[in-house]
């Protein structure tokens, strides 16, 4: 069986099976946990917690990326997240991932400890492809039709699917014409990011094509289409939602799932596992990704 290695600076995500990613956010006004964990002492004990739940990474976040979200400066992005990635870093062995466009803030946190760069605007901003070649760390480039501020306005494809898979292909043919090993990606198609309801379900139904490319890391935890369909209006009760919408994305070729309640997504996944299912949908996963030469070069 295919079983690609993530190396997270020294810290390895196996992916011989899904893969849960935990969401740390280190900011005031995250559309899920605004405010919840600005509090470096409150983050760190939080990520912790999620990694007893069964986190096999934890992402960190300093800047909010919900639609409308002001941008937040450098300086303070660095201030918030650095000394929670130190601190979860001494005490734990999972990967850690930064939640970043920002070069700098992506070398502050790799020295810190994190291993893997997450970043919602595919290393489109300046200097930051330079800099995750330079860290030598894993990046997970995610897609999305403009910008935090103006993202749902009016989102609008030819082909959401055809237009998604071009671009991710290109961004990883762009990073590995500057150096980076392609062993090192992972791609998420951007759910709720420049999305319709009908966008994002089309790209939920068509995860094996992005696995193709590279791995592939879907973040659909409680978002808003969770809501729309479900009719919670509250993020905080848009679990079962959430964890079902992380288990068809595993079911339909994610390797990787970035949530929010780790320990019901984990007892989902076990459950499904457990039926042989996974075993199957694995190696197909594997052949895939080796059809599409992820183990090369």
């Amino acid at each position: 069986m295919f079983s690609p290695v993530l190396d997270c600076k020294g810290r390895e995500l196996v992916l011989d099976r899904a893969r849960i990613c935990g969401i740390v956010n280190v900011t005031p006004d995250s559309f899920s946990d605004g405010g919840r964990f600005l509090d470096p002492a409150a983050a760190i004990e939080h990520a912790l917690r999620l990694v007893d739940e069964g986190a096999d990474m934890i992402d960190f976040g300093a800047e909010s990326s919900r639609p409308g979200a002001a941008a937040v400066d450098v300086a303070e992005q660095i201030a918030r997240v650095v000394p929670v990635i130190e601190a979860v870093a001494a005490r734990t062995r999972v990967a850690l991932s930064i939640d970043t466009s920002d070069a700098e803030v992506m070398r502050a946190a790799v020295g810190a400890g994190a291993g893997m760069i997450n970043d919602i605007r595919a290393l489109r901003r300046d200097g930051a492809l330079d800099a995750a070649v330079e860290l030598g760390v894993c990046v997970c480039l995610m897609h999305m039709q403009g910008e935090p501020q103006d993202m749902q306005e009016a989102p609008d494809y030819d082909d959401v699917v055809g237009d998604v898979q071009r671009f991710l292909s290109d961004r990883v043919f762009a990073c590995q014409l500057a150096g980076m090993d392609k062993k090192r990606i992972v791609v998420d198609p951007g759910f709720g990011f420049g999305k319709t309801l009908e966008h994002n379900l089309a790209l939920l139904g068509a995860i094996g094509r992005f696995a193709e490319i590279a791995p592939v890391m879907a973040g659909l935890s409680r978002k808003s289409m969770i809501g729309r369909l479900t009719g919670r209006e509250l993020a905080a009760d848009r679990l079962h939602g959430s964890v079902a919408a992380a288990l068809i994305a595993v079911q339909r070729g994610a390797l990787l799932v970035r949530v929010h309640d780790v320990a019901a997504t984990r007892d989902a996944l076990a459950v499904w596992e457990a039926t042989g299912s996974a075993q199957g949908k694995s190696a197909r996963a594997g052949k895939s990704a080796a059809r599409s030469d992820w183990d090369e070069d």
